[in-house]
């Protein structure tokens, strides 16, 4: 999406009498994707779709590459995650060196690396894109409700979301030179050590940010309880959930075993290894969309479609792994009354809960004697096939490659996180829609409420195209006889006109 491209609602009349009307672009999420809504002649929603409107080529462009070049490739998927998908095309390729256990200073490097992706990438959605419709409502003057409103009327909020993606982003620059699109994952390891004086400067401040991110889990807990009944409400559905574990079943964004659990938190699968995810996991294709439709094999298509992220990794999990995280994560259980919490909006409480998580295994890292050693590389039996599947910000993120006796890259298959969550995000918009959407006066915030809906899950459409700039909206509403109801636009400045013409 080019800063200069045309964003605008368009609605015609459907061969079969419904009203189609089409919100394009979903703003403040990352990449470009639209919304079409069918409606009857007494104004129901028929039909809802989230559209990913632009092809995304990169299982196609890195063939006839070398292997060793996938992991900085990748990176160029998104400017948001580009260590997710650098440390998954990483795992991937271990496997074509042998490396099928890392040494344990560079898997804790990594990990450090993941961690602090973690860290930036859930400051940055749940402050900047999420905060404003959380703390002044789905519906608020959209002259206030946007990030500049969030710093006037709480900056200390505004303040530290800042300070938490600015450490998140420390900790990639300092191990890989460059907070995006650094390098660092090899083929086998890491190509750095970690100094000394690196590590005192990560430690310096990470007792603070432990601290923040406490006080981020209490704010995103206090705005859920505060509008229980609405927010257990919105856009909410039950749902199978997809996520990595350990082998005893704790909480895991590294490494791990596949689980897929019910939606009364039933295992259907339990750690299962990644490289056979195949066996377990399908893709639907659908005209509409560039982008692919995931289901469970047992299940089939239309009942073994899953969630991912936050809330199914949170879920999923039978402990975190770090005290206060554990503590948060009992807390938020105990909304599901013994089974998973369904709720959309919980996402962002369970992402909290992760910015926690990942805070405190910072810390912990920071205090490990292995994250100063100098054994970096390992090597084994080559492979000619590689599975490398990590737990990015937004969901479980798949990465699979062949290569041929040249080293060269001959296959490649990527599920991207918000992929795995195509059918989710469809459900929660068709919900939201049939609730909010009256049919006789669009305004500016009954159409954010199918944004917020999609904003919950923190979509990073940039991995399927790449977007950029503000651009205008424009929104129009016909009848079943194709006459104009209404007409909304949003100007590239945020002001409004409307009325029908």
């Amino acid at each position: 999406m080019s800063p200069t491209a045309n964003l605008q609602l368009e609605s015609a009349a459907h061969p079969e009498g419904l009203t189609r009307t089409v919100i394009e672009p979903i703003t403040r999420v990352e990449g470009h994707g639209k919304v079409t809504l069918l409606m009857d002649d007494q104004d129901r929603v028929q039909q809802a779709r989230l559209h990913i409107v632009e092809f995304r080529g990169f299982e196609k462009f890195i063939q006839g590459r070398p292997y060793w070049e996938a992991p900085v490739m990748v990176q160029r998927l998104c400017g948001i995650c580009p260590v997710s998908h650098h440390l998954a095309a990483a795992k991937a390729i271990d496997m074509f060196v042998g490396a099928r256990q890392l040494t344990p200073t560079a898997e804790k490097l990594r990990r450090l690396m993941h961690y602090g992706q973690t860290l930036q990438s859930h400051a940055l959605h749940f402050f900047h894109l999420a905060s404003p419709d959380l703390l002044f409502g789905f519906g608020a003057d959209v002259a206030t409700r946007n990030i500049i409103g969030v710093i006037q009327a709480h900056p200390a909020i505004a303040l530290q979301g800042v300070k938490l993606r600015k450490y998140g982003q420390e900790v990639i620059r300092v191990l890989s030179g460059k907070r995006v699109h650094g390098v660092f994952a090899i083929p086998g390891g890491v190509n750095k050590a970690l100094s000394v004086q690196d590590r005192d400067y990560l430690r310096k401040d990470i007792d603070q940010i432990v601290a923040w991110s406490r006080e981020a889990v209490a704010i995103a807990r206090r705005v859920y309880l505060d509008n229980l009944e609405e927010h257990q409400a919105f856009g909410s559905f039950r749902s199978n959930f997809l996520s990595l574990t350990t082998p005893g079943g704790d909480f895991e964004l590294y490494d791990g075993g596949l689980r897929a659990r019910d939606d009364k938190g039933q295992d259907i699968f339990d750690h299962v290894d990644c490289a056979h995810y195949l066996r377990y996991l399908h893709e639907e294709v659908k005209s509409w969309s560039y982008m692919k439709f995931p289901f469970i094999v047992s299940l089939g298509n239309d009942e073994g479609w899953y969630r991912v992220g936050p809330l199914a990794r949170v879920n999923n999990a039978r402990a975190m792994g770090m005290p206060m995280a554990e503590e948060a994560r009992r807390d938020f259980m105990s909304m599901g009354k013994g089974e998973p919490v369904h709720a959309t909006l919980a996402y962002h409480w369970a992402r909290m809960i992760e910015l926690l998580y990942s805070a405190e295994a910072i810390q912990a890292l920071l205090g490990d004697p292995d994250l100063l050693g100098t054994d970096l590389l390992t090597r084994g039996e080559r492979a000619t096939e590689g599975v490398g599947v990590i737990e990015a910000p937004r969901g479980t993120l798949i990465h699979h490659y062949k290569i041929d006796d040249q080293d060269t890259i001959v296959k490649a298959n990527l599920i991207v996180s918000t992929t795995h969550n195509n059918t989710a995000m469809n459900s929660a918009v068709r919900q939201v829609a049939a609730r909010y959407l009256d049919g006789k006066k669009l305004t500016e915030g009954l159409l954010n409420h199918i944004e917020v809906a999609i904003r919950a899950y923190d979509p990073c459409l940039s991995c399927a195209t790449h977007a950029l700039g503000r651009m205008p909206l424009q929104v129009e509403l016909l009848d079943a006889e194709g006459q104009l109801v209404d007409r909304l636009v949003k100007h590239a400045d945020g002001s409004l006109a409307c009325g029908a013409l």
